[in-house]
């Protein structure tokens, strides 16, 4: 039985919506990164990053990369990296959005207490 496309990207943003899933893709971005630095950027105990790690690397949206002793992680592919992008963009612009309507709120309150001259 196939899964309908609207219900795999529900799963596809499920497995996104973790604070150190989403940091760890953010810090790969330009290229891999060894666990070792993952673990100095990111405030977590070792077991909670390999479990988030795992769960990228099942996914498929990261892979690993073993030299010598040394295991790195980097994206599979751009895309990832133009989704990070693109809600960066949308927040910025909500968040903007939140603002200037908070911002306009205050001075409407502001005119309704001190008339239009602010007081």
């Amino acid at each position: 039985m196939q899964v309908p496309l609207y219900q795999a990207k529900a799963e596809f943003f499920r497995m996104l919506g973790h604070p150190v899933r989403i940091r760890v893709l953010e810090l790969l971005q330009n290229g891999p990164v060894p666990v070792r630095d993952l673990l100095a950027d990111i405030d977590v105990e070792p077991s909670n990053l390999s479990q988030q790690l795992g769960v990228l690397r099942r996914s498929g949206i990261v892979v690993s990369i073993r030299e010598g002793s040394t295991v790195s992680y980097a994206l599979a592919g751009g895309d990832v990296a133009d989704l990070l992008r693109a809600a960066r963009r949308i927040l910025t612009e909500l968040l903007a959005g939140q603002s200037a309507l908070r911002i306009r709120g205050r001075e409407e309150l502001r005119a309704l207490r001190y008339g239009p001259e602010g007081g």
